[in-house]
């Protein structure tokens, strides 16, 4: 379905980010991969695919990175056709406890960064009339929890620069959407779960489910597998008047 396109996805070398990656591979599209630690595997994941795969360092808080980034995917690939913005990080404290350069580095990474990869991609996309921008929020983006006041104030405003987005493209062959999932057993998830079990001296497993109980109705986390398959999903010519959404994929989380 999407043999031709190039897929960019931020935040793509594990968990979320790399499984958006390897659905839209599945489906065809080209792949330029970014994000930290293993480079090498992620790539191998995705040229056994059987797409063309290309790496961008760019660290995503600093702007003349990610312009780098972009003119290195339209450069080896010709432009971006489907932009995903995942790139994120999490930090937990009350709000008279936060680390001021922690609230700047999250806002940068998880909502900053999506705004300028945003702007650089629209060109390309307004004169080929066609193109998918896929944000990840979270249903942090819906809903809040404490201690998380930067995570849940950047991912709002990934909302809403997703609904914003796509107001302004409308009429075109452009649009901008939403994911918004609850727990996915992520590394950056993972970690979390580690810290309640040694805080509360209790099993991995044990600390899982208690974790899901706070929050996610369906006990389950959802899967970078299953998230992936909503991007295509989005990608797809079905989705072509869904536009503006926040699509949570969360087990109930926010019916409640």
């Amino acid at each position: 379905m999407l043999k031709g396109k190039t897929a960019l996805v931020t935040g793509s070398t594990s968990g979320i980010g790399l499984g958006i990656a390897k659905a839209l591979a599945q489906q065809g599209a080209n792949i330029v991969l970014n994000g930290f630690g293993d480079t090498e595997g992620p790539q191998a994941e995705i040229a056994a695919l059987g797409v063309k795969v290309a790496y961008h360092g760019a660290d995503m808080s600093k702007a003349s990175e990610i312009e780098a980034m972009m003119k290195f995917a339209a450069d080896t690939f010709g432009r971006v056709d489907i932009l995903v913005n995942n790139a994120g990080i999490q930090h937990v404290a009350r709000i008279e406890d936060f680390p001021v350069e922690r609230w700047d580095s999250i806002i940068a990474i998880n909502l900053t960064s999506a705004f300028h990869a945003t702007r650089l991609a629209l060109p390309a996309m307004k004169e080929a009339n066609w193109g998918r921008i896929i944000n990840v929020a979270s249903v942090h983006g819906l809903v809040a929890s404490a201690e998380k006041s930067a995570y849940v104030a950047a991912k709002h405003g990934v909302v809403g620069l997703t609904k914003v987005t796509a107001l302004e493209n409308a009429t075109s062959g452009i649009t901008c959407n939403a994911i918004c999932p609850g727990w996915v057993l992520t590394p950056l998830v993972q970690k979390q779960v580690d810290a309640k079990a040694v805080a509360m001296g209790l099993s991995n497993e044990e600390a899982k489910k208690l974790l899901l109980g706070e929050k996610e109705p369906s006990m389950q986390f959802t899967t970078p597998e299953e998230l992936g398959a909503l991007a295509v999903f989005f990608c797809s010519p079905a989705a072509i008047n869904v536009r503006g959404v926040a699509w949570n994929m969360d087990g109930g989380w926010a019916a409640q």
